[in-house]
């Protein structure tokens, strides 16, 4: 899979932070905060390309992976509540430490970067077996943790767990175009990252929703 994306880097005093963003907006992506959860509206382009930029999250432990979709037309059904509030979403690893308080001085200054173009693998490809036992276990560390700051989403993680979902996005992507149409009576595919699954720690559930009618 090639993904085309921009790398910046940004300075704050003596640390520099490189940030990783789609070359092409997102346009059918929305993200929306309903306080005890949160609903990710995509179409087919979206879902495949946020996947890849999720596997990229996993191999790119000292990079913040921005997903700029704040300001983005919802589907053409609407939002489920009027004044939901939409946000970016970031990816990063624990291991980088960063302080999602640092998160509008590094936005405000990214410049138009420098466009590059990712190899990834097949989006089929699972790089080693996933034991659903093993990720109920006390000592699993490879757990999603949220944060939210200034209307940005941070889903900080380990590789395996980044790894370990980015399948939700990719079924979306394979599988909602072809059960939507068929289905007129109940037009509803969907995914979730569920606090059952074992990968959500100090986080709030996704609903992640494939949606093939939008307003832009």
């Amino acid at each position: 899979m090639k993904l085309p994306v921009t790398i910046h880097q940004v300075r704050l005093g003596p640390t520099e932070f490189k940030v990783i963003r789609p070359a092409r907006p997102l346009v059918h992506a929305v993200l929306v905060d309903h306080d005890r959860h949160l609903d990710a509206y995509l179409d087919h382009e979206a879902a495949e390309r946020i996947g890849g930029l999720w596997t990229l999250a996993a191999s790119s432990p000292r990079s913040l992976v921005h997903l700029p979709m704040r300001g983005n037309r919802g589907p053409s059904h609407g939002l489920p509540e009027d004044g939901a509030r939409q946000l970016d979403l970031v990816l990063l690893h624990h291991s980088l430490q960063f302080a999602p308080s640092r998160w509008k001085e590094v936005r405000g200054r990214l410049g138009p970067g420098r466009p590059q173009t990712v190899t990834l693998p097949d989006p089929g490809h699972t790089p080693e077996a996933i034991d659903p036992e093993a990720r109920h276990h006390r000592e699993n560390r490879d757990l999603f943790h949220q944060h939210l700051h200034a209307e940005t989403l941070f889903m900080t993680g380990s590789a395996k767990v980044f790894r370990d979902t980015t399948r939700h996005f990719f079924d979306v992507a394979r599988n909602g175009p072809g059960y939507v149409p068929v289905h007129p009576s109940y037009p509803h595919f969907c995914t979730e990252l569920h606090s059952n699954d074992g990968v959500l720690g100090d986080a709030r559930e996704i609903h992640i929703e494939y949606c093939d009618q939008w307003d832009s």
